[in-house]
């Protein structure tokens, strides 16, 4: 089979599905622009998963909105710089049970159906190819290099104004009645650098693993990458791919984690059924989660530890940062290291507070520690300072004058984590999230119309039924 023909396929199944089938919300008009039902900030595999998934609600006065030129949404082809995706090839996401959609439906057309059996983990870059392919096979509707920079809720009229910039658009601002956040990530927050480093060294010795990385000054150099997760390892691999004659990575632990939670939550129903559980269960969960976290890959691991530059440190948190010439010097308990560039691998923070684009309504965002008292034991700070979500991915207002601002927000990134788990988090978890998320927008859709449909309802006089018996015709039973 081509890619042409699994187009084909993908076509027939959906019309097998009655996929395409006309709206049933209803059309509003605004004199200041188009205005949609639903506009998704996003076009990663999020983004665009939460598109067709409300496709299939039959709401499709919608539009993507992505910040990054088309074909590099999310960070497969930007900063991510693993070799493989690290989720269980066999786990389908954004397909939503739709076969033909399947990431190993578009590798066997091109490859054949051995090339399924003989894949280990899923490429990075052959997973963004897909979502290229997935986003033209079913034509969302992607507006990219457009940048939000701020939600303004108006409230009375039902809509939030999101006022942008970007070479695509066409005035500074879009009309939404609901917004999702399809924000990957950092969403929810952003990304974590130590005050240790940012006050004591100069931007051009340190970068994010988040950020762009010019390798090419750093060949032949020896870098430090501070940080014990995945992402510490993948970077150590890349750099050293790219000619780094030594990096080496500091893990604040004494022993690397060995125990991957995610794989006990894929075959336990807990990523699936997660939203049904208790405040103190979740709050429980997330905290056991953050404290072992997950470990690298095998195989990632494996092959830093055979490059003749890798060296690891345990138990080697940094207590000092300072700088040397124009090299960095770093202070572990086990004494002082000398770098020419430090990556920095510590993750993100999520707090609505953080969020731009929140700024006009984030004062009014419910967040755990408003909402759940946790035992003293098992307090955590980061778990706090996250958004209290309903099922749907839904805000819940601090007070009563924040509840109309909030309505219609539908934050769907990592700030969901504590509420509703690995939804839009991680792989694993979109083909369950997904639908629950569409269903919670176009649920919001219909009981904002609510009045009008029941009117409609209720004065509804179209003839199905067109027999004509008459009196003279009289009367017949059954036998």
């Amino acid at each position: 089979m081509s890619l042409e023909a699994l187009h084909k396929r993908v076509q027939l199944d959906l019309s097998y599905l009655a996929f395409g089938g006309p709206d049933w919300v209803r059309l509003a008009n605004h004199s200041d622009g188009h205005l949609y039902d639903v506009i998704i900030v996003g076009g990663g595999q999020s983004g665009l998963g939460a598109a067709f998934a409300l496709l299939r609600e039959r709401v499709s006065n919608i539009l993507i909105i992505d910040e990054n030129p088309e074909g590099y949404e999310g960070p497969w082809d930007t900063y991510a710089r693993m070799r493989t995706l690290r989720t269980p090839k066999h786990l389908n996401s954004i397909d939503l049970g739709v076969p033909s959609l399947t990431f190993r439906a578009w590798l066997e057309a091109q490859h054949g159906s051995e090339s399924w059996d003989e894949l280990d983990k899923i490429p990075r870059t052959e997973w963004m190819s897909y979502l290229r392919w997935f986003r033209s096979t079913l034509s969302l509707p992607v507006l990219n290099e457009v940048k939000l920079r701020l939600i303004e809720p108006e409230p009375e009229l039902g809509l939030h104004r999101l006022s942008i910039e970007g070479n695509g658009a066409e005035s500074n601002h879009l009309l939404a009645r609901k917004v999702i956040l399809a924000t990957g990530i950092q969403g929810g927050g952003e990304w974590h650098i130590p005050q240790l480093i940012t006050q004591n060294l100069p931007k051009d010795l340190y970068a994010h693993t988040s950020e762009m990385i010019d390798f090419g000054p750093l060949r032949g150099k020896k870098i430090a990458i501070l940080g014990g997760g995945a992402s510490a390892f993948d970077n150590a691999n890349h750099a050293l791919s790219e000619g780094v004659k030594e990096a080496h990575v500091f893990v604040r632990r004494d022993k690397l984690p060995t125990v991957n939670p995610i794989r006990q939550m894929e075959a336990s129903g807990m990523i699936e059924r997660y939203h049904a559980m208790g405040d103190a269960d979740k709050y429980a969960v997330m905290n056991h989660f953050f404290l072992h976290n997950q470990p690298p890959t095998n195989d990632t691991f494996n092959r830093a530890a055979a490059w003749p530059g890798f060296e690891l440190h345990l138990g080697s948190p940094w207590l000092a940062v300072k700088t040397a010439g124009q090299r960095a010097v770093i202070t572990t308990p086990h004494g002082t290291h000398t770098y020419d560039y430090l990556i920095i691998s510590t993750g993100l923070i999520t707090d609505p507070s953080l969020r731009p684009e929140l700024k006009l309504v984030e004062s009014h965002i419910a967040c755990w520690a408003d909402q759940y008292e946790p035992p003293n034991e098992i307090r955590n700070l980061l778990i706090d300072r996250h958004p209290y979500l309903s099922p749907g991915f839904t805000f819940v207002s601090r007070n009563k004058e924040g509840a109309p601002l909030l309505h219609g927000l539908f934050p769907f990134n990592y700030s969901a984590l504590i509420s509703c788990g690995l939804s839009a988090s991680a792989l694993s978890g979109l083909r369950f999230s997904l639908p629950r998320l569409a269903a919670s927008v176009a649920d919001q859709l219909f009981q904002d119309d609510q009045p009008a449909i029941l009117k409609s309802y209720y004065t509804f006089k179209e003839i199905e039924f067109t027999g004509n018996w008459t009196p003279e015709m009289g009367v017949r039973y059954a036998k």
